[in-house]
């Protein structure tokens, strides 16, 4: 009886496999006890994990829905803290542990991974200013090299993002959505990087990522009476992206580029977000699968993560059929949908429902705060 050898791709864990594609797993999720049971070292060794990411909602289900931080509320030196305060106290103790967990990976992949994301107050998102002093704070706190600030893509916080880039420090551009706006992001890195440059200063260490939201734009556009009339519904959101994606291996392969990666500047990778499938009638890993290329990152929730270590399919997805993707987009325009006009109410929409979790945070760790206090007393 003879064998024949499978194909590696197909028999490997499809999330480690991902790296041969050139893509980087980050897990969307972080809690206490993910770090303490062991469990994000597992996933570090068996599923190849290479970093993870945060944000107000991730963070006010952790302490509103565990009794990981039990000890924090307990310790009578933090009655004297306000809200806030707590929250910050909490959320950078778990970005430092799983910034250590993590940095055996940012250090054998020579900083191109192996990152953890800590966001900017979304109270600051029209304030420039604000976020670049809460950014510098975070940065300064967490004291890890491995530490990405969250700094949202709005026309204030991208000059924050490229002042901070000029100073080496780290940073995830948030809520993206558009072509045009990650294009204006991508500018302020070369711009920063310039900057740096121009000083002296060594580019080899500076990295950001750009979170391109995807299944948000489908839940927006699906719900329109002419999407589904043109046949666009479902298919936006891949589509977009992919034209993201070529329209970034363009700016990649730029003059201005190519003399900063010269001087040892990390490229800006493409971070798909919002990648868990929203409509039931999807394949539940449907936004990993179709966005599968080299230099960039997919951050994946837990369940979405879990499914496509069960059944996700490889390929190189994100190169496939660029001009299907353009026609998908030219249909949407025929169809009377401003691409423009949907992906402005997301930016809107997403600042404010951050806002509405950072809210609801503050007030979960006031209140748990205030009920530990008075049950201690």
């Amino acid at each position: 009886m003879t064998t024949t050898a499978a194909n590696p791709a197909a028999t490997a864990n499809p999330l480690r496999a991902l790296g041969q594609y050139g893509q980087s797993v980050w897990l969307d999720y972080i809690r206490r006890s993910l770090i303490t049971s062991g469990e994000l070292q597992r996933l570090i060794l068996e599923d190849g994990l290479r970093g993870v990411t945060s944000n107000p909602a991730i963070f006010e289900k952790a302490i509103t829905g565990s009794s990981d931080y039990k000890d924090v509320l307990e310790d009578p030196a933090s009655r004297s803290l306000d809200a806030k305060a707590l929250y910050e106290q909490i959320a950078i103790r778990d970005i430092q542990a799983a910034a250590d967990a993590l940095a055996p990976v940012y250090e054998t992949s020579l900083a191109h991974d192996g990152y953890v994301s800590l966001e900017v107050s979304p109270s600051l998102a029209r304030d420039t200013e604000g976020t670049l002093e809460e950014a510098r704070r975070l940065w300064k706190a967490v004291a890890r090299k491995n530490l990405m600030v969250k700094v949202p893509g709005t026309a204030e916080g991208i000059p924050a993002f490229q002042q901070l880039i000029a100073e080496g420090i780290n940073v995830n551009v948030t809520l993206l959505f558009a072509q045009s706006v990650y294009e204006q992001v991508a500018e302020a890195y070369i711009a920063g990087l310039e900057a740096r440059a121009a000083q002296g200063k060594d580019l080899s260490h500076v990295a950001s990522v750009a979170s391109f939201f995807v299944s948000r734009i489908d839940t927006a556009i699906d719900s329109m009476p002419a999407a589904k009339a043109s046949g666009v519904a479902g298919k936006v959101a891949i589509a977009n992206a992919k034209l993201t994606y070529a329209r970034s291996n363009e700016i990649l392969s730029s003059s201005r580029w190519l003399a900063l990666a010269h001087q040892g500047a990390q490229k800006q990778r493409l971070l798909w977000a919002s990648t868990s499938s929203k409509n039931p009638a999807y394949r539940d890993v449907i936004y990993v699968e179709e966005l599968i290329g080299s230099d960039t990152v997919n951050t994946i929730p837990p369940a979405t993560f879990n499914a496509f270590r069960d059944h996700g399919q490889l390929r190189a997805s994100l190169i496939e059929d660029v001009p299907a993707a353009q026609a998908v987009m030219d249909s949407l325009a025929k169809a009377g949908i401003s691409m423009k006009a949907v992906t402005d109410k997301l930016l809107e929409d997403g600042l404010q429902q951050f806002q509405t979790a950072f809210d609801a945070l503050l007030q979960a760790t006031g209140k748990a705060s205030a009920q530990t206090a008075a049950s201690s007393a």
